[in-house]
């Protein structure tokens, strides 16, 4: 056998494929996508039977294309997988199996992404039943070339052992884990056209349940067949073509099989598609008033995803019903009202018209579903009721009465708050009611540390509330439930949830903007005074607490007394602290740690004394922490006045800054080591000392060092270099000349093995400390994704105290690996000391501060100075 030329056959295939992406190049919009995937089907089928041929391949083998491309959707770099087709008794095993390897070895050569199985019908029937991937590629099986009787077999044999309900159960169950995956919503920020819940394989699904229960295989069966009306098949067909084209584009663009929209593909694909930047837009605009292409484009993905999730839960319901309509055990209708019915779990409207005849049925849905025991979705006569009723939720909708009302008592509900708003949201009835709330549905954040669309960052946040008043859910933050638990309108959180973030992406401060529309909010909905107050008070302050512990020094008593006259009184506090809470824990899984926890709990404790008329006087509470660290000391029998010889070396400033634990284990630590050294005459070395941190995750290191100019960042080189973070950093020189400096770092590497890095840290700062070798150079790492396509813009304020003497050094930029240590690098150099360091990680974006001091800053061109190279830095 010889193998055969490719040369003239591979030219061929690159000016086939060159010219159908050609085509593709010229589509802005869904419509003759599907042209361009038959043409790609087309050409490999030509190809694929001119190398079977080529291979001299036995007239009685088959060759069976399957998955995608026996779909006839061949992508530009998808999979092309086929099934080489055996006799079950060959006429020549031994020439079958050397033109089968010719054959599979010629398709490689030829550049062919081949994805191949040989077998006979019955080992195809055999693996089908084995797993339900393989019978659901084999669903779509085609004929390309050989025997057209034995393909036919094949696809009688398959068909004989499919039992369509246990495939329909087998696929839901893969759709859910799928979905899973992906957080269940179709709104992630780098979305998957092809596997993210409303993606195209949510498509593939309802197609393979229907083909394997015979109930058709294609959206106009669907319809023929009483499962899909042509007003769905219609949406089905345009919102699979949109999202056809993103995939058939994002092929093209990457040279590659690439289905993720990742950030930096995002404006390239815009320009794709034709769209450019625009000026302020009703939809979408971003803060800075202009709308980037990039998010017109995912707007569009986001309107087809969310519009595929309906459908799809539509359909799959239909065919499940359909499947059921023969059981005897089917269990009849319970009427609830006169309008929903109970149908095994589902709520279920009356009939197909009542949302179009009783336009206030709608809202009333979601109230029932909270209402009622037992009830745990909508049925697919109900969900294709709201979708065809949509034009009935107009401002008219908006304006009654009754539908406000109703409103107000979903808002109201003891349960099910979260899942009714998602539903409504998934329904789209959230959008058309809330119209205010349409405008965010889909709508990116460029900030490096939100991973969810607005409309989900702002469902995320109610979730989170909620939890704080379910039983099961007080382990994952015990002060908030104890707060929740005394707190006696929980819907004014939810509402002020909903509103907190509802003005993004118009331009301006959108916690003002989103002041005003929770106002008429209010206004509109009957909301009591006092009640619309405190709505209104969270939605304009929601990001004021967390700044204020993140980025100040909690320990001035100035701090603690400007942030208690804008809250006011404890009921406004306690309100913000839930709603902060709940907020930073819905921006992304990485924004939330338990030292953030430990700042806003230590700043609700704080400011709640002080809203008690106990002020914090500096005396009261340094005498109030020494006495509680000595409580702590005599549980470890430390000798009498033993803390003295460290305690007489510190002011006032370090006990107001340390809290009695952290100064109980830090003279554990020193008051020995400084008794032996002064009854030895010998200045202490270099002590470091480490243990596993009291907040939570991550460790608390202390330095106790004679102080020098560049101490401070060659203990943050350590830290950058062996792959650790800092979050905090309290910095003090004692009145003896010794720098006693806390740090609290978590891994950036295998976090949780704390405790056996404790010896290490501590061996490895003390050997950084004190060798006395030039400054190391800051490591350097990859650049995310995420901050190449988003940069922020670095900046730097320095302001003085009033007095001058001491300035606040405040930074932002995108997160880097070093950048701590670029900075302390920089002031080191200028011989500027650090006294305190605030460092807040917000996703990929630092917003540090520091409190500094040195002879440099009286300049003003060693300012400027400074300010030059700290932005040099930051943009390493």
């Amino acid at each position: 056998m010889v193998t055969p030329d490719l040369s003239a056959l591979r030219e061929q295939v690159r000016a086939d494929k060159a010219s159908t992406l050609s085509a593709l190049r010229q589509l802005t919009s869904g419509r003759g996508v599907k042209r361009v995937l038959r043409e790609l089907t087309q050409h490999t089928d030509h190809t694929l039977r001119q190398l079977w041929l080529a291979c001299d391949m036995p007239a009685e083998c088959a060759l069976v294309a399957v998955g995608g491309y026996g779909r006839g959707e061949q992508f530009p770099h998808s999979d092309v997988d086929v099934l080489v087709l055996l006799p079950d008794t060959p006429t020549d095993a031994t020439h079958q199996a050397q033109c089968t390897e010719c054959f599979i070895g010629a398709c490689w050569d030829l550049g062919l992404d081949i994805g191949s199985s040989v077998r006979t019908i019955a080992q195809c029937v055999q693996e089908a039943q084995a797993d339900v991937t393989v019978q659901t590629a084999l669903l779509e099986c085609r004929r390309l070339i050989g025997p057209i009787a034995a393909v036919e077999q094949l696809q009688q044999a398959l068909q004989a052992v499919m039992d369509p309900k246990a495939f329909f159960v087998a696929k839901t169950l893969e759709m859910r884990q799928r979905h899973q995956k992906f957080e269940n919503t179709p709104y992630a920020l780098e979305p998957n056209c092809k596997e993210s819940p409303g993606g195209l394989r949510d498509l593939h699904i309802v197609l393979w349940v229907a083909k394997a229960a015979g109930l058709g295989h294609t959206w106009d069966d669907l319809v023929h067949n009483g499962l899909a009306t042509a007003l769905e098949a219609r949406q089905i067909k345009a919102n699979e073509a949109t999202l056809s084209l993103i995939r058939a584009r994002l092929h093209e663009l990457s040279g590659r099989r690439e289905d993720r929209l990742v950030f930096d593909m995002q404006n390239a694909m815009a320009q794709a598609f034709g769209l450019n930047a625009q000026g302020p837009d009703e939809a979408a605009p971003t803060a800075r008033g202009m709308r980037r292409a990039s998010e017109a484009l995912m707007k569009r993905y986001y309107w087809a995803a969310k519009a595929v999730t309906q459908l799809n839960q539509i359909l799959l319901l239909n065919i499940e019903a359909r499947l059921h309509d023969g059981d005897m055990n089917v269990v009849p209708l319970r009427p609830i009202n006169e309008r929903f019915f109970d149908n095994r779990g589902m709520l279920e409207v009356a009939h197909d018209r009542l949302y179009i005849e009783q336009p206030h049925a709608v809202l009333e849905t979601f109230l029932v579903y909270q209402q009622t025991v037992g009830i745990k979705g909508l049925s697919a006569r109900t969900l294709r009721a709201l979708y065809n009723a949509r034009p009935v939720m107009d401002a008219a909708f908006r304006r009654d009465p009754v539908n406000r009302a109703t409103f107000m008592a979903i808002l109201q509900q003891p349960q099910g708050i979260t899942h009714a708003m998602r539903l409504m949201n998934q329904t789209s009835v959230l959008g058309r009611y809330l119209w205010v709330f349409r405008r965010i549905v889909g709508q990116m954040q460029h900030d490096l540390f939100h991973v969810y669309t607005v409309d989900q960052h702002i469902l995320m946040v109610l979730r989170n509330v909620r939890r704080f008043f379910m039983a099961e859910h007080t382990h994952e933050y015990p002060l908030c439930s104890q707060l929740a638990a005394g707190w006696d309108k929980p819907w004014l959180l939810y509402a002020a949830a909903l509103f907190h973030d509802i003005a993004k992406g118009r331009g301006g401060d959108h916690s003002q903007l989103g002041r005003w529309e929770v106002r008429k909010f209010c206004r509109e909905h009957g909301v009591p005074t006092a009640d619309a107050k405190l709505i209104e008070f969270l939605v304009s302050e929601h990001l004021t607490m967390s700044h204020i512990a993140q980025k100040q020094d909690l320990s001035d008593p100035d701090v603690i007394h400007a942030f208690a006259q804008r809250v006011g009184n404890e009921r406004y506090l306690t309100a913000l602290y839930l709603l902060t809470v709940a907020d930073i824990r819905g921006t992304s899984p990485k924004v939330w740690n338990a030292w953030k926890g430990k700042l806003l709990e230590d700043l609700y404790r704080t400011t709640l004394h002080t809203l008690g008329g106990h002020a914090p006087d500096p005396d009261t509470v340094v005498q109030t922490r020494k006495r509680e660290a000595l409580s702590l000391l005599a549980l470890h029998t430390q000798p009498f006045e033993a803390h003295k010889p460290l305690w007489d070396t510190l002011d006032v400033s370090y006990f107001m800054r340390h809290d009695a634990s952290d100064i109980a284990w830090h003279t554990r630590q020193l008051s020995r080591l400084l008794s032996v050294s002064k009854q030895e005459g010998k200045p202490l070395s270099v002590t470091v000392r480490a243990r596993t941190s009291l907040a939570g995750e991550g460790m608390q290191v202390l330095v106790y060092a004679p102080d020098q100019a560049d101490l401070f960042a060659r203990i943050c080189g350590y830290f950058d270099q062996s792959g650790f973070s800092i979050l905090d950093a309290k910095v003090h020189t004692a009145l003896n000349g010794y720098a006693i400096d806390s740090f609290q770092v978590i891994a950036t590497h295998e976090p949780g093995q704390y405790r056996e890095w404790l010896p290490m840290v501590e061996l490895g700062l003390t050997q950084a400390i004190a060798n006395p070798q030039p400054l190391p150079e800051p490591s350097k790492g990859r650049v995310s994704r995420r901050v190449k396509s988003f940069p922020v813009t670095p900046r730097v304020a320095l302001q003085p105290d009033e007095a001058a003497q001491k300035w606040l050094l405040s930074i932002s930029a995108s997160d880097q690996v070093g950048l701590l240590y670029r900075v302390a690098k920089v002031l080191a150099q200028h011989h500027v000391s650090v006294q305190l360091a605030k460092v807040s990680t917000l996703g990929e974006r630092v917003e540090d501060s520091f409190l500094i001091s040195g002879a440099a800053l009286q300049h003003n061109k060693t300012q400027l100075d400074i300010e030059t190279e700290l932005l040099k830095a930051l943009t390493t």
